[in-house]
């Protein structure tokens, strides 16, 4: 296999486990809130995930970034893709209806795109880039049955909650342009290594944070599910998942990297019918088709079927 097909073929992979292990978060901060308050789970996870980097770090002998402007960067990275939106997340699920997180998380491109349009240099949607943009959140609303959502009247009364993740997933689409505008492109430091900068950044604004947001009791003592739920949000979905963000997004781009959180709902449908039996609706295929076709022409992957359009090069062109 040559070089560029098998880099192509690594991001594409990391662009769907993240898809996988993000889509799993809900469910892991759902389950770790048994235990844990909104503050102890964005700042625990952080420390998971930093303490997962940098043992790899030591493991594989890598060394740390001496670049001031590599550690500022990631620094304003850290609070914007991981503190800020932890937090409110965390404590959003304490309030949210079933499914409305998942849907208003797939606002994340559409944030990240006005962020582009303003921040990057030369940024400029095409018109499938934007048609992709907003269908891809209209099917995720298919898919997440959103009418069924809007008429529960827990919905009116989440609003604060719908505010919160409105604003975490604004935060992201600034961390994705940042990452986009200052750092992808700027070093030559590897996936890993520039994750473990920034988590170990977010570690150390989430420690002075703690004594404010988590350090309350544990309701309950340290129960199984929530400690695990809570380790594996830290470890994968914290730690691994940051690694295979910043090759997505070097390799594809702030908006084509956000696209993922267009596929983190599927997952969640998924997990329900394989393991915990729920019924499949004829919404739920429906939407995840109208999803798919979103991505694609987000990631410009029909450009060289559409009518007038190319690929822009061989990695954006495969999957």
């Amino acid at each position: 296999m040559s070089a560029p097909s098998r880099s192509a073929l690594l991001t594409a992979s990391a662009y769907l486990a993240l898809a996988l292990t993000w889509g799993s978060s809900f469910l892991l901060m759902k389950v770790s809130l048994d235990s844990f308050t909104p503050g102890q789970i964005a700042i625990g996870r952080i420390l998971i995930g930093a303490l997962t980097l940098g043992g790899l770090m030591a493991l594989t002998h890598r060394r740390w970034p001496r670049e001031r402007r590599i550690w500022g960067h990631m620094t304003v990275v850290a609070v914007f893709l991981c503190v800020l939106p932890f937090l409110l997340f965390a404590w959003a699920e304490t309030l949210l209806p079933s499914g409305i997180a998942a849907v208003i998380n797939a606002t994340t491109p559409i944030w990240t795109a006005i962020a582009t349009a303003f921040t990057v240099r030369g940024a400029r949607l095409h018109a499938g880039q934007i048609v992709g943009i907003l269908l891809g959140f209209c099917g995720v609303a298919l898919a997440m049955g959103a009418w069924q959502v809007v008429s529960d009247p827990a919905f009116l009364a989440s609003f604060p909650a719908q505010l919160a993740c409105l604003g975490a997933t604004a935060s992201y689409g600034i961390a994705f342009t940042w990452m986009q505008r200052f750092v992808a492109g700027r070093h030559d430091h590897d996936a890993l290594t520039i994750a473990a900068v920034q988590l170990t950044a977010a570690a150390v604004i989430g420690l002075l944070l703690a004594p404010f947001l988590a350090l309350g009791p544990i309701r309950g003592g340290f129960a199984p599910a929530p400690v695990l739920a809570l380790a594996a949000l830290g470890m994968l979905g914290t730690g691994l998942a940051y690694i295979w963000n910043t090759r997505v997004l070097a390799a594809w781009g702030a908006i084509a990297a956000a696209s993922v959180t267009y596929l983190t709902p599927l997952v969640g449908i998924a997990l329900g019918v394989i393991l915990l039996a729920e019924p499949l609706t004829w919404y739920e295929p429906a939407g995840a088709a109208v999803i798919i076709l979103s991505v694609l022409l987000v990631q410009r992957r029909l450009d060289g079927i559409l009518p007038g359009r190319r690929p822009r090069s061989r990695e954006a062109a495969a999957v």
